[in-house]
């Protein structure tokens, strides 16, 4: 007899469901921790039954995937905008009517798969958004620093780069006793050899 199930992922508790993969009546339900070893150890019955094993995509999609795929699970990722179309129908909505739901759409072949991309191509996005977002905050902070010294006169002008920026804001607040100590900070910005130590002498 052949089997359909699906996982209801959150950040800490995942909620399984299986169905009769003929008749679509509900032979399982349970909920244990979003660990891949949980899981599979609560699926282990139904080893060599399962038709396929089901689960919307999010942040933790990749990870659960691969992992539960190692296990030997037949894993389908589903399309979320697809699956929450049909979840949408649903009058009560909990983790376990989700698992429901999802195992009936696995089971009837009622999905889009979705492709996962490689840990490869996970990590080289990873390092281009967190570089993007420093970059962006960067240009955040010295754009604050331009503005708030105008009220002393001070314009800083702009369209040079972040070392550049550091040497012109040390020029021009050196001498001030109130705004010297914004030195050591915008030459963080910077990369100056004095951004970890504090010595400013070669901004």
């Amino acid at each position: 007899m052949p089997f359909a199930a699906a996982l209801d992922v959150s950040v800490t508790k995942c909620t399984l469901c299986v169905v009769d993969g003929d008749d679509g009546e509900i032979v399982f339900e349970t909920t244990v921790p979003t660990e891949p070893h949980e899981i599979a150890a609560a699926l282990e019955p139904f080893a060599g039954r399962l038709h396929l094993v089901g689960h919307e995509a999010g942040s933790l999609a990749p990870w659960l995937h691969r992992e539960l795929a190692k296990r030997g699970l037949p894993m389908v990722l589903l399309d979320t905008r697809h699956a929450r179309a049909n979840l949408r129908a649903q009058r009560n909505k909990t983790d376990k009517n989700d698992a429901r739901a999802l195992a009936q759409l696995v089971r009837t072949g009622w999905f889009k798969p979705v492709h996962i991309k490689s840990e490869e191509s996970l990590r080289l996005r990873l390092l281009l958004t967190h570089r993007r977002t420093l970059k962006r905050k960067m240009l955040d902070i010295e754009n604050e620093v331009r503005q708030t010294v105008k009220v002393f006169g001070i314009r800083l002008g702009s369209g040079f780069g972040h070392a550049a920026f550091a040497k012109r804001v040390r020029a021009a607040l050196t001498g001030d006793p109130l705004l010297a100590g914004m030195t050591g900070a915008c030459c963080a910005l910077g990369r100056c050899s004095g951004k970890n130590t504090g010595d400013c002498t070669n901004c």
